[in-house]
């Protein structure tokens, strides 16, 4: 009998961990081929190629199959090459027949993706869906797309009301929960109102971070989070005066966008020296702002802000430097937190988020926490992609299965302002022996940083045609050193990663 040593393989998109001989056909929480896999633990090396019958887009994870992508993502708008290969998963994998009740809380992507992974893996399981909103589940990625006027309300849900019914999840609206209790296994809806659950699952994502400044409750101040929070965005700048937007992170670069779109006469305030120091250099911030000014947005850069002034509604801002900033409409995008309260009123290890293993479980055993609200490893994701990747995981544990989150590279893409934008990695070189090549090429910049003969961070503006491929030689650890040897100009690094894309 020949021995095989089982290994364990993790997933380079989405951070699932498969224990076994070889990786599985396709990843089953994202979808992606085998030969997206690599070894972990192990120093087994597989080479398997899988023809992609299906394509997700790198901005919104929208999945639609096919021999090659949409030319536009119908749900955020990104071009063909924004997409990249994705194998479709099938449908429910067991017929189990335990019957348990699973309670999830939110109904942001995580709570959606946990539900859909918990009916996937077990047919008897009966699921709660429990959502604090008035409005289905639908996509927050679109609210400023919403904003823009670039989609209508009815392209905004996540999936068809009708979607829940056929998957037996029992979805209830406007519902808060307010209590956990662990020893008994029981939430506390509204004040008194009980709901018992074998398993919980908490994905109740994040609440906007808002400064702690002076005339803070003035009428006609407010952030984006919720649909509702767009729609009043919509009502107020549908009066006129001047909107200021605080914050030059993407949702405040994409709120900007969407609201000058709309005709209003957008300020941005940015406390920076550039514009999205998290996601970019100051080369690449500073190219940025161009492009921003020609949208007719008006940007102040370094900027401090100390109040809020008005009576009963927003008249202006007050500046560092004691100057008045008018506006009739102030939107703050500063960042989120994680919603941890009812998490730690339960008793669950909190740091920044919920503390979470790789199977996305708390430190209660009856309890699974996904999205936002969550910490793994240390880090506090807080977008899209990997909150829909624990959710599913999340759901597939809380089920009976056991599925591992190893965590996943950041990557960042804007949208509305009509421009191309992708980012991920580092940037800064740490020592001497780190490589940067970057340069202007018909009016795009590209920056791409090596270390050990590794691809570890890369900025496309303008160009982002080879974001996939890029994003690929990042998150499969790809071995650069035959073209680092040549000393490579900017032309061979993106000759290297067209040849990629061949």
């Amino acid at each position: 009998m020949t021995k095989r040593t089982i290994g364990r393989w993790v997933c380079t998109v989405c951070g699932y961990v498969h224990e076994g001989v070889s990786p599985p056909e396709f990843c089953p929480i994202c979808g992606a081929p085998r030969d997206l896999f690599k070894p972990l633990d192990t120093e087994q090396e597989i080479e398997i190629a899988a023809k992609p019958d299906h394509w997700r887009c790198l901005n919104c994870e929208y999945v639609q199959g096919g021999d090659g992508p949409p030319k536009i993502c119908p749900v955020c708008g990104a071009p063909a090459e924004r997409f990249e290969p994705h194998v479709a998963a099938n449908a429910v994998r067991s017929g189990r027949g335990e019957a348990f009740q699973v309670v999830i809380v939110g109904g942001g992507i995580a709570g959606v993706a946990a539900a859909q992974a918990v009916r996937e893996t077990s047919a008897a399981a009966r699921i709660r869906l429990l959502s604090r909103e008035k409005k289905p589940p639908y996509y927050r990625l679109n609210l400023t797309r919403y904003l823009a006027g670039e989609v209508e309300p009815a392209d905004l849900p996540l999936r068809p009301q009708e979607w829940y019914g056929e998957k037996a999840i029992e979805m209830e609206l406007g519902v808060t929960v307010t209590r956990i209790e662990p020893a008994s296994r029981r939430v506390v809806v509204g004040k008194a109102a009980t709901l018992a659950y074998d398993r919980l699952i908490l994905a109740v994502g994040s609440h906007p971070f808002l400064p702690p400044l002076p005339g803070m409750a003035l009428d006609n101040v407010t952030s984006l989070r919720f649909r509702e929070d767009a729609d009043f965005i919509l009502d107020r700048i549908g009066r006129g005066g001047p909107c200021v937007i605080v914050g030059g992170g993407i949702l405040g670069l994409e709120t900007a966008g969407a609201l000058a779109r709309r005709g209003a006469d957008v300020t941005l305030l940015e406390g920076y020296p550039w514009l999205l120091p998290r996601q970019l250099n100051e080369h690449a911030g500073l190219l940025l702002e161009r492009l921003v000014k020609s949208l007719g947005i008006d940007l102040e850069k370094s900027v401090e802000v100390r109040e809020v002034l008005g009576r009963s509604r927003v008249g202006a801002l007050r500046l560092g430097s004691n100057r008045e900033l008018p506006a009739d409409l102030v939107v703050f995008a500063t960042g989120v937190r994680p919603n941890t309260h009812t998490a730690r009123t339960a008793g669950l290890e909190v740091n920044r988020g919920v503390v979470v293993s790789n199977l996305m479980a708390t430190s209660h055993p009856d309890i699974w926490a996904a999205g936002d609200v969550t910490e793994h490893r240390g880090v506090v994701y807080g977008t899209w992609g990997p909150a829909q990747f624990q959710g599913a995981i999340a759901g597939r544990n809380a089920a009976g299965e056991r599925t591992e989150f190893s965590g996943v590279p950041r990557s960042n893409m804007l949208k509305v302002l009509g421009i191309d934008l992708f980012s991920m990695g580092r940037f800064a070189r740490e020592d001497a022996s780190d490589r940067m090549v970057e340069g202007l090429k018909e009016q795009n910049y590209f920056h791409f940083l090596f270390q050990d003969n590794h691809l570890v961070g890369f900025i496309l503006l303008g160009d982002t045609r080879l974001s996939a491929q890029a994003k690929g030689v990042v998150e499969e650890g790809r071995d650069c050193s035959p073209l680092l040897r040549a000393n490579p100009t900017l032309d061979d690094v993106l000759g290297y990663l067209e040849e990629e894309a061949g």
